[in-house]
């Protein structure tokens, strides 16, 4: 399997896109990565004899959009299926969390109550929750912006009455606003996978055993 993933690699370096616009991923210092999907990379790169060379994306419908553009060789990204007619998923490797975030002052009090006539909802474009929205909210109105920070600082800054993004992220974001708060229940669970820039890549299934092991050996949970 590994001499087969091997040639993932361009002259042995292994481009990997990284979304740190996910933090329940991906955490970011300086120039140092951390979290669960920095760690799959490298374990790849290791185990194939490369070195991983990050490809920084702030948002997960940038990855996508550059997966046709010879940008990455190999990324990580949520289970779609609209993406899956142009990229090729592994089996899940993490399951995370969708929420909303809301004014102090609201009367919003679980996820539930946010699909309310004349309520407007901010999301994140291309995002997964942003796929998951499209496709449920039946009476408030969806507005897109950009990356999840982005849509985060905009939703501070007066826009709309509620804004989606992983859990995390938005924990991470407002951090100890009073003037937010994050409503407790899950909006959709997102199903976390490594990817490959091609619907019908032919090293899908090698990269789906490399996630097989990472998940069995305890990788995937010491590094999460």
């Amino acid at each position: 399997m590994t001499s087969t993933l091997d040639t993932l690699a361009r002259d042995t370096r292994l481009r990997v896109a990284i979304n740190t616009g996910n933090r329940a991923l991906v955490q970011q210092d300086g120039d140092v990565l951390n979290g669960i999907s920095p760690a799959l990379a490298r374990r790849l790169a290791t185990e194939i004899g490369a070195q991983m060379v990050p490809v920084i994306y702030d948002g997960a419908g940038k990855v996508f959009d550059d997966a046709e553009h010879d940008k990455w060789d190999v990324g990580f990204l949520a289970i779609d299926e609209k993406r899956a007619r142009k990229i090729a998923f592994t089996r899940p490797y993490k399951v995370i969390e969708a929420t909303f975030a809301v004014r102090a002052s609201s009367d919003l009090t679980e996820v539930g109550a946010v699909d309310r006539a004349g309520l407007r909802v901010l999301t994140s474009t291309g995002s997964a929750y942003d796929m998951h929205l499209s496709k449920s909210l039946q009476h408030a109105t969806l507005e897109r912006s950009g990356t999840p920070p982005e849509s985060f600082a905009e939703f501070r800054a007066g826009r709309c009455d509620a804004v989606a993004g992983v859990r995390e992220s938005l924990a991470g974001f407002f951090g100890d606003d009073r003037a937010v708060r994050i409503l407790p229940g899950v909006l959709t669970s997102v199903r976390q996978a490594m990817v490959l820039p091609r619907a019908d890549h032919p090293l899908i299934g090698a990269l789906d055993d490399f996630v097989a092991r990472a998940i069995a050996d305890g990788f995937v949970a010491g590094a999460s």
